[in-house]
């Protein structure tokens, strides 16, 4: 049986595959939050570190010669880890996802669960804010990319800012 859009053919054959047993349909688990069982598959496979821009950003700092440390805490004290950490020249840098830190530019705001997904978002703002101010008191230059930023542009932004560290720490001896 043919319907007359792709959208009815695909329920059709949909519902006849699940009446002969060759799908099934996953559960939410009762403590998930997500509004689909794809939804959620999306959202789990979303890394927290190493992500692409990421690395691109990194590879392009060590092209310059520069060494760091990946995913530690700038301030102990504190329960933030910098995605690249330059310890000695205090230089903390923050690789921000555009759909989970708000980015003017992408951001664009979910259409299901608008709400909870605009309190999310603005709760991440909130707290990069707060670990900004915490970073500058205790020192510390932060510097934050955009995920669609230039990661050569990004790269060398961040090692004339560690050069100006490390050249204010040699004269300060």
């Amino acid at each position: 049986m043919h319907e007359l859009t792709r959208k009815a053919n695909l329920e059709w054959a949909w519902t006849k595959a699940r009446e002969a047993g060759m799908v099934v349909d996953e559960k939410l688990p009762a403590d998930s939050s997500a509004s689909s069982v794809s939804v959620r598959a999306v959202m789990s496979a979303n890394k927290g570190k190493d992500t692409k821009p990421e690395l691109l950003l990194r590879a392009a700092l060590y092209r310059r010669g520069l060494r760091y440390r990946v995913g530690i805490r700038p301030v102990k004290t504190l329960r933030r880890t910098a995605d690249v950490v330059f310890p000695k020249a205090k230089v903390a840098v923050f690789v921000d996802g555009c759909f989970w830190h708000g980015c003017p530019e992408h951001y664009r705001p979910a259409k299901q669960r608008a709400q909870k997904w605009q309190e999310k978002i603005q709760a991440n703002r909130d707290r990069d804010a707060a670990t900004n101010l915490v970073l500058k008191e205790a020192g510390w230059s932060v510097i934050r990319v955009w995920e669609h930023e230039d990661p050569e542009a990004a790269a060398e932004l961040v090692r004339e800012v560690v050069e100006e560290h490390r050249s204010t720490l040699l004269g300060s001896r």
